[in-house]
């Protein structure tokens, strides 16, 4: 992914154009372009054939793109995720397991990593609670992603950190549900049909309108911008959604569990 970046770079400044200039040839903004430059974001196939077009490099970034190592072209680094998801126009998760990042508050974070094995110290734990929380601040940004939230029951009725973090986690997602932008549901255990056996995943729209989606595993995770796999996935995001309480139905859900305190 480095020396594709190196390459666009080359190529651009051959042609005379800065960052900003190419950016705006091609309708992206100047951050992408440096991030493609720079290694830090992987460049697509579809930019990667309009600036051999605009360049006049013969093909050379599509075939160099079409021949990476898979490991290269779909990086697998969370931090990738994370840039993307703080510029994201839209966010759509699906969780069965834990909740997503954006709805843990403080001690439900603790709880998190204070499960992991092998163990984080007490200081790492507080690094990277404090990460977890500062990514939250999109929420309340002036103008924050329109984000859709499909969440497994079984999370609510999970009791990670204890009796007081579960009912301080039911209030706060009760809140979060009222939010401007953001859609909570959650989807009810015994179901006869499910669309998201095959595990968690993240579906996100960035500023360039390019749909990326996000999976984690035990041992990693994956970014990925095929665009088959990304209409696969939003197939059964646009299923799980159907399958999932609706938003009052959620909160009547919440309401249910917080009086069983």
């Amino acid at each position: 992914m480095k020396l594709v970046g190196k390459l666009v770079g080359v190529f651009r400044t051959a042609a005379g154009l800065t960052q900003a200039q190419l950016a705006e040839m091609v309708g992206h903004q100047a951050e992408t372009i440096a991030s493609i430059e720079q290694g830090r974001r992987a460049l697509l196939p579809e930019l990667a054939r309009q600036l051999d077009r605009l360049l006049e490099t013969k093909g050379a970034l599509a075939t160099a793109v079409e021949n990476m190592p898979e490991i290269d072209l779909i990086p697998a680094w969370a931090e990738e995720y994370m840039d993307l998801e703080r510029a994201a126009l839209a966010l759509c998760f699906f969780a069965n397991q834990v909740l997503p990042g954006l709805l843990q508050t403080e001690n439900y974070a603790h709880a998190v990593f204070d499960s992991r094995v092998p163990t984080f110290s007490r200081e790492e734990i507080g690094v990277h609670v404090a990460k977890r929380l500062k990514r939250q601040e999109i929420l309340s940004r002036k103008v924050p992603p329109t984000t859709s939230f499909v969440i497994s029951e079984a999370i609510l009725r999970d009791r990670l950190g204890g009796d007081e973090v579960y009912t301080e986690t039911l209030r706060h997602l009760h809140g979060c549900a009222d939010l401007p932008g953001i859609t909570l549901q959650i989807m009810p255990l015994a179901r006869r049909t499910h669309a998201g056996l095959d595990g968690p995943f993240i579906l996100l729209e960035t500023p360039d309108y390019q749909r990326i989606a996000y999976t984690e595993s035990q041992r990693g995770s994956q970014l990925i911008s095929d665009p088959d796999e990304i209409s696969i996935l939003a197939q059964r995001y646009a299923m799980l959604r159907t399958q999932a309480l609706n938003t009052e139905e959620t909160k009547d859900l919440l309401d249910e569990l917080l009086g069983e305190q």
